[in-house]
């Protein structure tokens, strides 16, 4: 029988997470997670596997747990405008919480491109649930009379989803909260009717 952990699995893959997002994966290194876990290197790879392994775990979380705060943004208005509206907003920080600018998500795609084909898959998921749920809510928009009911629904969500990733490269490149809520409300005008 093992030993039992000496650490909190949960803490630990927060701690990962904040500095994959900050630092990226390439310039993470295994004694930077180290460090920040507060772990031994045998702990890591007991409860992770590699560095990699840890990576997509870590990814794999915060796109899970930005996706659904996403969602949450975008499906509680009842009125659809307004749910786009937040899902845009939401994407600038409201807080001064010490986490990093922009996406984790947008950081892998720009570190890993196409090349990796795992990444590329987790991202694609997302993409395609996210601009999904956008064109359900353009269409909910048109029929209520909110949003122009000449724009491809489609078309329109995939405006969306450019304006997410924009929006989140902007805040990553330094741009302040006024800035980001300026270009949201911009492209949600865009939107209406």
């Amino acid at each position: 029988m093992g030993r039992p952990r000496e650490f909190d699995r949960d803490q630990a893959l927060l701690y990962a997470i904040q500095l994959f997002w900050k630092k990226g994966y390439a310039a993470t290194s295994t004694e930077d997670l180290l460090q920040v876990m507060g772990i031994k290197r045998q702990s890591l790879y007991n409860a992770f596997g590699d560095k990699r392994q840890l990576y997509l775990e870590a990814l794999g979380t915060y796109l899970h747990n930005a996706t659904s705060a996403h969602l949450m943004r975008l499906n509680t208005p009842s009125s659809p405008l307004e749910g786009i509206r937040n899902l845009l907003i939401g994407l600038s920080p409201q807080d001064q919480s010490p986490r990093p600018p922009g996406c984790m998500g947008v950081g892998s795609v720009g570190e890993f491109g196409t090349s990796d084909a795992q990444i590329g898959e987790m991202m694609a998921k997302v993409s395609r649930l996210l601009t999904e749920r956008v064109a359900l809510r353009i269409k909910e928009g048109q029929t209520c009379g909110e949003i122009d009911s000449t724009i491809d629904p489609n078309q329109a969500a995939g405006f969306v989803h450019m304006a997410v990733n924009g929006l989140l490269v902007a805040a990553r490149a330094g741009a302040g909260s006024s800035e980001l809520e300026t270009l949201a409300g911009f492209a949600v005008d865009r939107l209406r009717k």
